[in-house]
């Protein structure tokens, strides 16, 4: 069976890398009575702390309901610890907030991770802990981050690459390859602990069952639980095992009596010192490891295999070679068959990493929030405080699934707008999993009855923008033409629990009634003048220009995948027609606020801005140009007459309101003005005014970046913009790269970078208005250059200046690696690629979260060329001849 045909298996998924990167500091293991999970558990009390909720571990794979967990420990005999887990700062400690400091790569997986390869770059000399807190401590907002190569730990190779590989024979018969290589000069020692154990269920007074670890011969640990079909660890070179409990070390961490004598330290406790006293000698327990202690000389490297299986075998690693063949042949094969429109190999490596990145970044996600407020029955009750701290209104929240996380490190939770763009990767390689990955935020454990989305785990509540009926559309025409079939079941079970989202959105976020949504924080952190979230203090109320486009976008999804539907039961054409007339009211709205018949676009700078609403009825404009006002672009669709045609009803209905509601009609772009191969347009922007956005967007004094588009305009950069508003003072400058503001933690920027997702829907909704305008309008591009393309071309070249980021250029060189040298040019770190949260809006470096390839995964799709031999076509229109008569034509 290739893996083309595993992918819908779901019982190949069974294991995957679906342990988190770091459990410490996260909100589900915090039962503080202030909150702060950040200090709550730490880097150095995960040693010996169990968890409640999840598992961490270095390159981990569990089963899907994480019960069994195997990872991989190392001790260079220099550290104060086993390198069980990845270190980074808290957000208290990085200048820039939390952030992880350590190098590792993922190299490859298939979708059914029946593959997988990553390495871990580990230093064989004392990892600087201290050095790193401490300097980055010393750094202010405006300094860059202190890593760890700055630390000087591989100035002299000093350091081990770390190869992990996977490759299953079945479902639950799963190889682990290390390959490890002295990259010094030098003679060194490392001690190596291929690690399994059971996630803690027995503690909490649910369910008393306890599984069991147990010695069964030499190089024989036996697996006993009762819900699992593996039941056999084995090893290949001859080792020594050590036992313990995944039980607290409560005289460690609280000065108090252990319940277990061999606690979750006891393996480490062993290694570091030799107490043999931290072990169980009767060799059980319910977390064991094989014992290698290895001696390398210079540049050598060696080969360690284990097996996790469900057989009995008398010679485990017989077949180990040519199994790992045929997978790596398969995971080959598959890639290939993706990968065949592409020429580039630097791009088919690009793209590969990029596919595995996302893959491993799959996540055990297990959080019900009943329980957590509550506490459980075996242990101490959390202080009543936290009942009103955080997510008190989510008790209906029960979440246990495989999730795709932003990242396992800095980010181990999910993101829900995130998520939308994830599956738009995810569509080219696992249809399957993305649309599952949509429906389950759908489903009644994780939105709440009143028909929110849960943003993310510090506050459930938050508001992030509604891309999710975008994402449901895009991942079913991809399915469907992946599949040469719609999966209308998909498309239909999306759009009910949608309508529920909607009514949450008209109902909680349009206080005044009047169509202007004010979503607050949006997901943009620091995008504002000042925390969007934020109460005025004399009852002034902000309208968002990108929370009421949101809407008309989403209005537009819904009608759209309504009319979709309604191909095939015309009762959606009723529902296509209700959210066609809501897209009215808003796009309405937008241009007609208040007694004063207020506009978000301001005719005289010719942008979208935000606006103040004072208590009398006036406004003001906050004229901060930033990709907020970019955001109305997103909504447009695109209709052929055909489907209108073949709508009878909706077409009826549309036609009415038309003629009867001026006011609205005149509202709807060139809808009776049928553009290339008789389509209609519905949008926000007329041909003017996205002229005038464009114009802005372009031009690389503002938006512009040989990159991709700017959050915010580069003209701040000289200028600040400066508001006093209530007798405070606010300034925005351009910041190309980390926050130079504590808004939001300070981890992440709005300020100035390039981000994927904001990019990502411009290109989208530039090819959408090509394909109505056809090749005939034209835009300045760059803006003063005198130069003119059509819309495709432009969106084409976006789609270039992002890719531009992580492929080589001429001198060889990535600009997603920086400034680092060694990363450009050393053979051992050029071709890794890390996929950034954002990146700088003048030179293209990486920023932010190092392993975010959830969204900044799109590169995959932004790599992958067009889908249908009708989009490439479209692409490859002639350009008229007659530019300078096209170009002045204001396209009303």
């Amino acid at each position: 069976m290739s893996e083309k045909h595993r992918v819908s298996d779901i019982s190949w998924k069974k294991w995957g890398p679906y342990v988190s990167n770091r459990e410490w500091g996260l909100v589900r293991e915090d039962y503080s009575e202030n909150g702060d999970a950040w200090n709550y558990t730490s880097h150095d009390t995960a040693e010996a702390k169990t968890y409640r909720w999840g598992e961490e571990g270095i390159c981990g794979i569990c089963d899907d309901l994480q019960k069994l967990i195997f990872s991989v420990g190392f001790w260079n005999k220099k550290d104060k610890m086993v390198k069980e887990r990845f270190f980074g700062l808290t957000n208290g400690q990085g200048n820039h907030g939390e952030d992880v400091k350590e190098y590792f790569y993922y190299l490859d997986s298939t979708p059914t991770h029946s593959y997988m390869k990553m390495l871990y770059k580990y230093p064989q000399n004392a990892f600087p802990y201290d050095d790193l807190i401490k300097n980055n401590a010393e750094r202010g907002k405006n300094e860059p981050e202190y890593e760890l190569i700055d630390t000087g730990i591989f100035d002299s190779n000093e350091y081990f690459d770390i190869f992990i590989e996977y490759a299953k024979e079945s479902q639950n018969d799963i190889l682990v390859r290390l390959t490890i290589i002295n990259k010094a000069e030098k003679d060194t020692a490392l001690v190596i602990l291929p690690t399994v154990w059971f996630r803690n269920t027995w503690n909490w007074g649910y369910d008393d069952y306890k599984p069991q670890l147990s010695a069964e011969e030499a190089n024989h640990i036996r697996i006993n639980h009762k819900d699992l079909e593996t039941k056999n660890f084995y090893a290949k070179q001859s080792s020594k095992m050590l036992f313990c409990n995944n039980e607290t070390n409560n005289q460690r961490l609280y000065q108090s009596s252990n319940e277990s004598r061999y606690c979750k330290n006891g393996i480490n406790d062993f290694v570091l010192t030799g107490n043999s006293q931290a072990v169980n000698p009767k060799n059980t327990g319910t977390k064991a490891s094989f014992f290698i202690d290895e001696y390398f000389k210079a540049k050598e490297s060696k080969v360690y295999e284990f097996r996790i299986s469900d057989k009995e075998l008398k010679d485990p690693f017989s077949d180990f070679d040519s199994i790992f063949e045929t997978r790596y042949k398969e995971a080959d094969e598959f890639y290939a068959d993706i990968q065949k429109g592409i020429q580039s190999e630097d791009e088919k490596l690009v793209q590969r990493q990029a596919f595995a990145g996302m893959l491993w970044n799959k996540m055990f996600y297990h959080y019900n929030v009943e329980k957590w407020l509550k506490g459980d029955p075996a242990e101490i009750p959390p202080p009543k405080s936290r009942e009103r701290i955080r997510n008190y209104e989510w008790k209906h929240l029960n979440n246990e699934h495989i999730i795709s996380m932003p990242d396992k490190w800095e980010y181990p939770w999910y993101a829900t707008w995130d998520l939308a763009f994830h599956t738009i990767s995810f569509s080219l390689i696992d249809p399957d999993f993305a649309k599952h990955q949509l429906k389950l935020f759908l489903f009644e454990w994780y939105m709440h009855p009143n028909g929110q989305l849960p943003a993310y785990e510090w506050n459930l509540s938050d508001v992030n923008p509604p891309v999710h009926a975008w994402a449901v559309f895009r991942v079913f025409k991809i399915d469907e033409y992946l599949r040469e079939k719609p999966d209308l079941e998909f498309l239909e079970s999306a759009f009910q629990k949608l309508l529920m989202n909607f009514t949450w959105w008209v109902n909680k976020k349009d206080i005044n009634g009047n169509n202007i949504f004010e979503g607050g924080f949006l997901g943009l952190d620091n995008i504002g003048v000042f925390d969007r979230n934020s109460v005025l203090p004399n009852g002034e109320q902000l309208e968002q220009s990108d929370g009421t486009s949101w809407m008309a976008m989403f209005a537009l999804n819904m009608m759209r995948i309504a009319l979709e539907l309604a191909l095939y039961n015309p009762v959606y054409e009723e529902m296509a027609m209700k959210f066609f007339e809501h897209f009215l009211a808003i796009a309405h709205s937008l241009d007609n606020m208040g007694d004063e018949n207020f506009s978000l676009w301001d005719e005289e700078d010719e942008f979208f801005y935000d606006a103040i609403a004072s208590s009398d009825g006036t406004h003001m404009y906050l004229r901060l140009r930033t990709i907020v006002g970019l955001i109305p672009m997103f909504a447009v669709e695109v209709i052929d007459d055909e489907m209108i045609e073949n709508l009878p009803n909706f077409k009826k209905r549309m036609k009415w309101v038309l003629e009867n509601k001026p006011e609205l009609a005149a509202l709807v772009s060139r809808w009776e003005v049928k553009g290339q191969d008789s389509k209609h347009l519905l949008s926000l922007l007329r041909g003017h005014r996205l002229k005038r956005l464009l114009a802005r967007m372009l031009n690389p004094d503002e938006f512009l970046s040989e990159y991709g588009v700017r959050a915010l305009s580069k003209e701040y950069e000289e200028n600040p913009y400066t508001l006093n508003l209530n007798e405070t003072d606010y300034s925005v400058k351009y910041a190309p790269a980390e926050s130079d503001s504590g808004l939001f933690g300070g981890n992440s920027n709005w300020r100035g970078p390039i981000w994927f997702p904001i990019n990502f829907l411009i290109i989208d909704s530039l090819q959408r208005f090509f394909f109505y305008y056809s090749p005939d309008f034209l835009i300045e591009f760059p803006t003063g250059s005198g130069s003119y393309s059509n819309l495709d071309q432009i969106a084409d070249s976006l789609n270039k200046r992002l890719a531009k980021i992580f492929l080589k250029d001429d001198n060889g060189k990535r600009p997603v690696n920086g400034q680092y040298e060694r990363f450009q040019t050393d053979p051992d770190f050029k071709d890794y690629i890390l996929f950034y949260e954002y990146f700088h809006g003048d030179n293209g470096r990486g920023v932010g979260a190092s392993h975010q390839t959830g969204w900044t995964g799109l590169i995959a799709k932004i790599l992958q060329p067009r889908f249908t031999k009708k989009e490439m076509a479209e692409s490859e229109t002639e350009m008229p001849e007659d530019v300078e008569e096209v170009k002045g034509k204001e396209n009303e």
